[in-house]
């Protein structure tokens, strides 16, 4: 949930936003090639029991709507997503219902340079920037192969150990040779009470020298603590269709990556601290590699390697390999063998999994059987596993009903039954000059 507004102030926002686009939305049938409406609403009923015994039963309701007005001359469009959350049961967190604005606002796209402005609560992804911000947002492309884009706003805070300051702006410049690259240049700023809250800057790549070769990655440096924050790089080499081979390596600093969150961000699990309580002055990197190879139309089999190595937890190395198979009938059946051999009694493991899918007529099922088995017992289990039954129906075009029942025995909980029931209703109406549905 958005912590730094409540959920009435979003929906204020969004009936403002409505209303200042209806007389446009109403127009466009009249003035414009056409109008498009599209939406889901997506309602879930969630039922397990808590560790201390309660039984909880909320239901959510998930909605998304977009309006476009389909000008040649550029396209003026309003995009809203929110979600509710009731409890039929127990309370599930501290309060019995809650929701949030997820997203709600007005997008302009030129029909040249690939122009586009955003107005509203919206999430901006440019070079460091991956943030749900409430303000404004430019791009667009010029000459000689660069692009540029901006935004600025206040921050909507989704994690409540984030504070997440009170105004933030940033951008990125690019420059791309269409088909070989593209390098990115980014920063961004934010203050809370006038004060220096987050300073960030990062340079992303995409390069494709050849036919067979992808690399992507991106190094993100916080100007604050005068450190590195994150590397992420990968690389995927196609030496022939059937044939995929990738190697990845990351690093990530925790003081600097962290700097703006609390210090109960440092009850994060990672795979070299299962339990939380992750020590702020660790430094975590990770190097590894993969193989996808399909020698026949419906079989891929795979292997994988990653190696993670911490300053303060240890080592640790995760490898295996997985095969999927086509089998007549629409049935996808698969399985998938790994071993995790790092430095403490929760990581050493052997990890197995199975599933099958298949699709009929207007169904779909899966069955799905994940388990871990410890080199020793952990809170007294030896073998933790995991169940998935899963079941849909599309009942028309454009509802569908599914529900999910999974069954758990894990170092947490003895046995563990939770399930859902979704229900899916979609739509797209298409007016012309005329005001013909079509």
């Amino acid at each position: 949930m958005g912590t730094r507004r409540g959920f009435r102030s979003g929906v204020g926002q969004c009936a403002g936003i409505i209303m200042a686009l209806v007389p446009l939305l109403a127009a466009a049938p009249v003035q414009s090639e056409g109008l498009a409406v599209s939406g889901e609403s997506t309602t879930i009923l969630r039922a397990r029991e808590s560790m201390d015994k309660k039984d909880l039963y909320p239901a959510y309701e998930y909605l998304r709507l977009s309006a476009t007005n389909l000008d040649k001359e550029g396209r003026l469009s309003f995009y809203f997503g929110g979600w509710g959350r009731i409890d039929l049961g127990d309370r599930s967190t501290d309060k019995y219902r809650d929701g949030d604005l997820q997203y709600g606002y007005l997008s302009y796209r030129a029909p040249k340079n690939n122009l586009v402005v955003n107005l509203g609560r919206q999430f901006v992804a440019e070079g460091v920037a991956s943030e749900r911000v409430d303000g404004a947002y430019l791009r667009s492309d010029f000459t000689a192969g660069f692009g540029a884009a901006a935004f600025i706003g206040a921050p909507v805070v989704t994690e409540t150990n984030s504070k997440g300051g009170d105004l933030i702006y940033g951008g990125r410049i690019t420059h791309t040779l269409a088909k070989y690259y593209t390098l990115g240049v980014s920063a961004l700023k934010a203050s809370q009470s006038g004060e220096r809250y987050r300073e960030e800057e990062g340079v992303d790549v995409w390069l494709h020298p050849l036919k067979q070769i992808d690399a992507v990655g991106r190094s993100s440096y916080n100007s604050i603590t005068d450190g590195w924050m994150e590397h992420d790089y990968r690389i995927t080499y196609n030496p022939q269709d059937n044939l995929s081979i990738n190697a990845s390596y990351s690093d990530i600093n925790y003081k600097d990556y962290f700097f703006h969150m609390t210090t109960n961000v440092f009850s994060l699990i990672s795979p070299a601290n299962p339990g939380g309580v992750m020590d702020p002055r660790e430094k975590v990197q990770s190097l590894g590699g993969g193989i996808a190879y399909t020698p026949i139309k419906a079989l891929t089999i795979g292997a994988d390697y990653k190696n993670y190595d911490y300053k303060i937890a240890g080592d640790g190395n995760y490898y295996g390999g997985k095969a999927t198979l086509l089998l007549p009938g629409a049935v996808v059946t698969g399985f998938a063998i790994h071993r995790m051999d790092g430095t403490t009694d929760k990581l050493r493991y052997n990890e197995y999994r199975v599933f099958a899918a298949k699709k009929f007529q207007r169904f779909d099922i899966t069955a799905d059987f994940f388990d871990v088995n410890y080199d020793s017992r952990i809170n007294g289990i030896k073998n933790s596993y995991t169940v998935v039954g899963a079941a849909s129906c599309d009942i028309t075009p454009s509802l569908k009903i599914g529900a999910d029942v999974d069954y758990s025995k894990n170092p947490d909980y003895d046995n563990e039954v939770a399930g859902l029931v979704k229900l899916t209703y979609t739509f797209d109406i298409r007016r012309g000059t005329e005001g013909r549905a079509k």
